[in-house]
């Protein structure tokens, strides 16, 4: 008797501790106030109401598109700008160097004789390319580097792992509660995000590709000259982003946003700006760079465009530099977010859009409330005309049930959406059939004359294995559907798992219990059922 007790407390504090639980969302669903996180003193401030997605609290849903083959572009790129340095050094007379569509770099060698060393040099230390193709141009031998196609692809790959990590900083930062940001194909991210009140900013955040880079001022050409048309060997004419003044510079990149360790907003006399500072690496190339070029002017260019071009007047340790310009306080606070986040390899493009407005997500809930209430009733009518007062046990136990799944997540942190509120709905009759396999078994032991107490007794011994196999064949089913589902699925299969568990507690445990205390405490002569 001592162990039926024990039970019975441990029963009914699992279903305390359910209520409180559920009791945020229960009201917030069901009528249109909710409840403040000091309604249980300090502990109501633990006690979270369980969070609504896309579909319940409204909100915006993207579609990105990542242009992986800029991404390979951009390597190549990079690759171009290092090798001249290194083809300088190596005494490698070159006439330009440069990366070509889609997937190739072309260097136009001045010596012929210097192929096999620019061949060597490549192969040493980007060894993903092929052998070099030769052809003329311009009277000069030109090589051809193409990159291998499995080199490729792990640069695609790369840029949708890094676009979809460089996204969800982004999303982290605006503040969006449960965001959903998962790939979708080969180039595409579906993006979810509940409650957010500033779509236009969101789109601009996420869609920003945001490349910082360091490029030399060309002073020593003249830039009315390049303007006419005669652009030196190595330079290009650029825009002031405020002005959009011609400004000449350098192809060269000397540093890039990838070394940066953060990005904030700072005030100087009334006017924000970008505060940065480097990481190890960034400080010490910065520190070289400023040094090498004393007196010279270098230009911070964002997605190429020009926000200033100082003068170096010293050498700069430390690894700060800061971008400055006629920022409002959102600009200013949008840009540091995107480069604190890190840059994109890829740009994003937006390819579908739709937006869920707040009073849409509560139709819905009314609706799917309505849903559960018009199926939970028609189950409590059927089961008190089929099996009387045990079928008002079944009734209370899936009221209870209900409770419990909101508890669950509520203590884990899921999101209800709409499939999810349907896999409630669905649950109810789960519920319900568990307890109905056990009252055909007792009914089966009645017609053989048992007593109350062995009828219950045998009925749950009997019907447990049909129990429990049905049951846990569906968690099987649900575990693999939010394994591999996405967005709505799993809102399905969260809802459905957390279902099948607290059906086997109502049902073997708590069900078990009542009949129990009724027949060995009451002396029950006759189960209605």
């Amino acid at each position: 008797m001592n162990n039926f007790r024990m039970r019975g407390i441990m029963i009914a504090i699992v279903l305390v501790f359910g209520l409180i639980l559920s009791l945020p969302t229960m009201v917030s669903l069901l009528s249109p106030y909710q409840l403040s996180e000091d309604w249980l003193g300090p502990v109501g401030k633990y006690i979270k109401q369980v969070k609504l997605g896309l579909d319940l609290q409204g909100g915006m849903h993207l579609v990105l598109k990542v242009d992986t083959d800029k991404a390979v572009a951009g390597k190549l790129n990079i690759i171009a700008s290092s090798l001249k340095s290194e083809m300088q050094q190596k005494r490698i007379h070159y006439s330009k160097i440069e990366a070509v569509a889609p997937n190739a770099i072309v260097a136009v060698l001045r010596d012929p004789a210097d192929q096999d060393k620019l061949s060597g040099t490549i192969k040493e230390q980007y060894p993903y390319f092929t052998d070099p193709s030769t052809e003329m141009v311009d009277g000069m031998t030109a090589l051809k580097f193409t990159i291998k196609r499995d080199e490729a692809q792990k640069i695609k790959d790369s840029s949708i792992s890094q676009a979809l990590e460089t996204i969800r900083n982004r999303i982290d930062q605006l503040g969006v509660s449960e965001p959903s940001i998962i790939t979708e194909g080969k180039d595409r991210i579906n993006v979810q995000l509940p409650g957010i009140t500033d779509p236009e900013r969101a789109k601009k955040l996420i869609g920003e590709t945001a490349v910082l880079e360091f490029k030399l001022v060309d002073e020593d050409h003249s830039l009315s000259n390049a303007q006419a048309g005669d652009i030196p060997q190595g330079s290009y004419i650029a825009y002031m982003k405020e002005t959009n003044e011609p400004i000449l510079l350098k192809q060269q990149v000397e540093l890039t946003g990838d070394t940066l360790n953060d990005a904030r907003v700072k005030i100087d006399r009334a006017s924000p700006y970008i505060s940065l500072d480097f990481n190890s690496q960034g400080a010490r190339d910065f520190e070289r760079i400023t040094g090498d070029n004393v007196n010279k002017r270098l230009a911070i260019l964002l997605d190429n465009k020009v926000y200033s071009a100082p003068v170096i007047k010293d050498r700069i340790a430390g690894g700060k530099a800061s971008i400055t310009g006629r920022f409002t306080d959102q600009e200013a606070k949008n840009l540091a977010i995107v480069l604190r986040s890190g840059s994109l390899l890829a740009p994003v493009e937006i390819q579908e859009e739709r937006t869920v407005g707040p009073s849409l997500g509560k139709d819905s809930i009314h609706k799917g409330v309505i849903a559960a209430g018009i199926g939970g009733i028609l189950v409590i009518i059927f089961m008190l005309v089929y099996y009387r007062a045990s079928g008002l046990l079944a009734s209370v136990a899936d009221a209870i049930h209900l409770v419990l799944i909101l508890a669950i997540m509520s203590l884990f942190g899921a999101v209800l959406t709409l499939p999810g509120i349907a896999g409630m709905v669905l649950t109810i009759g789960m519920a319900v059939d568990a307890n109905i396999l056990v009252f055909e078994r007792m009914r089966e032991e009645i017609r053989l004359g048992r007593t109350p107490k062995m009828v219950v007794e045998a009925g749950y011994k009997h019907a447990l294995p049909t129990v429990v196999d049905s049951n846990i064949t569906a968690l099987i089913a649900g575990i693999v559907l939010f394994q591999f589902g996405t967005g709505p699925v799993k809102g399905f299969a969260i809802t459905m798992c957390f279902g099948i568990l607290t059906t086997l507690f109502t049902t073997l445990v708590m069900c078990r219990w009542v009949m129990e205390w009724f027949v060995n405490k009451k002396n029950v002569e006759r189960i209605s059922i």
